[in-house]
């Protein structure tokens, strides 16, 4: 049984083989996300002509629909199984892009097309749901419990790597193709998705009682609550990084997000089997530390160069907390309730990554954009508190 393997077994080549099949097609569907990311507020305020309040509520809106619809695609993945939830969300991603196709209709009023695009928008943020909970449940389901801490590993690479190819790739076809030649490519990519793991075979629901969401997250909100304080540091250098260094006058003001890029990658890639082997809450709290010294450092930076120590540092350490503190999740529930919580630690790293930006743009604007690292900072230390107290807490016995 997959279950009673241990962290310290190698991944037979088959199983392996499966993990890369998914991680590829998470990466291939997440594209639809981030290709669209830099584009729908272009798109909304230069071709609709609308305002630019209403393109950032076309931007948002997805997000705040992937944050409702954890809980749906976490119990689907539990009574469904991870493949069942995974192949709907792809499904979905198709549905997608072609409902924001259609807003480019040329018979569409203005208001009309907008309406139309934010339909799309929704159902794409469900599909992100439903997708990712899937692929790591149905990653868990196929490798074991013991292992999941490199399933969430895999599942941070395909997404971020999405996110690091899909903005500038979007851009530049939508500079091509317009925003209707950018949505048929995003209708491909889901069902190039859906070939790749075909052939993978199924994962199987866990039997057992199902409790009640909120009986979940009961269990599970330290360890959310660590991911959500380690997002803040990560949310805040994603959005003001730039702005900082052209506010201090400083050259390569580019490299702060390319620094923080190499120290998580690298980091997943060296380090992504360590939770596993030694245990999430260890991981989580090192890295918290590093996270907060990378804060610190572009906080109190007085050139540039201290600056992009301080952002590899902070991708250094926001890079394993995410699947340290899944590993904990998953110690912490029984495996018929695995979708359902990793639905709602996913959801605190959501809010996170939501709330950051608005709350740090005016925390900016009265303090000046050095004071939001200070926040970071602060909320990495907050973070490694929680991931202590996790650290205290009993595992279920499982």
């Amino acid at each position: 049984m997959a279950e009673a393997v241990s962290a310290d077994t190698p991944l037979d080549t088959g199983t392996l083989r499966r993990l890369v099949l998914l991680t590829i097609s998470l990466f291939l569907s997440y594209l639809c996300v981030a290709m669209a990311l830099p584009v729908v507020s272009v798109y909304v305020n230069h071709e609709l002509g609308m305002s630019d309040t209403l393109g950032g509520l076309a931007v948002g809106i997805a997000f705040l629909s992937t944050i409702l619809t954890r809980n749906l695609a976490g119990r689907t993945s539990d009574r469904r199984g991870g493949r069942v939830s995974m192949f709907y969300g792809l499904a979905l991603y198709v549905l997608a892009s072609l409902v924001c196709l259609g807003s480019t209709w040329s018979s569409l009023s203005p208001g009309l097309a907008y309406a139309v695009l934010i339909v799309g928008r929704l159902i794409l943020g469900l599909g992100e749901s439903l997708t990712v909970i899937g692929m790591v449940s149905w990653g868990i389901g196929l490798t074991g419990h013991a292992r999941s801490g490199r399933v969430l590993s895999l599942m941070g690479m395909g997404m971020y790597g999405a996110f690091a190819v899909g903005g500038p790739l979007g851009l530049a076809l939508f500079e091509q193709l317009g925003f209707s030649g950018l949505m048929a490519i995003a209708c491909v990519l889901p069902l190039a998705g859906m070939l790749l793991v075909r052939p993978v075979p199924a994962d199987q629901p866990q039997p057992g009682e199902r409790q009640p969401f909120w009986h979940i997250i009961g269990r599970i909100w330290r360890p959310g609550l660590a991911v959500c304080l380690q997002g803040v540091g990560f949310a805040a250098l994603g959005a003001f990084v730039s702005l900082y260094f052209h506010a201090e006058g400083w050259p390569h003001a580019g490299w702060g997000l390319t620094g923080f890029g190499i120290g998580f990658v690298l980091m997943r890639l060296l380090c992504g089997h360590l939770p596993d082997r030694i245990g999430g809450t260890r991981v989580a709290m090192a890295s918290l530390a590093v996270e907060a010294c990378g804060q610190a450092l572009l906080w109190l930076a007085v050139g540039p160069w201290m600056a992009l120590v301080g952002a590899f540092l902070t991708g250094v350490g926001c890079s394993m907390v995410f699947p340290a503190m899944g590993v904990e999740v998953v110690r912490r529930v029984p495996a018929s309730e695995r979708g359902t919580a990793m639905g709602g630690f996913a959801a605190f790293q959501d809010v996170a990554y939501g709330a950051t930006g608005p709350i740090a743009g005016l925390f900016a604007g009265a303090f000046g954009y050095a004071n939001i690292f200070l926040l970071g900072l602060l909320a990495a230390l907050l973070g490694l508190v929680m991931a202590w107290l996790a650290h205290r807490e009993p595992e279920l016995a499982t």
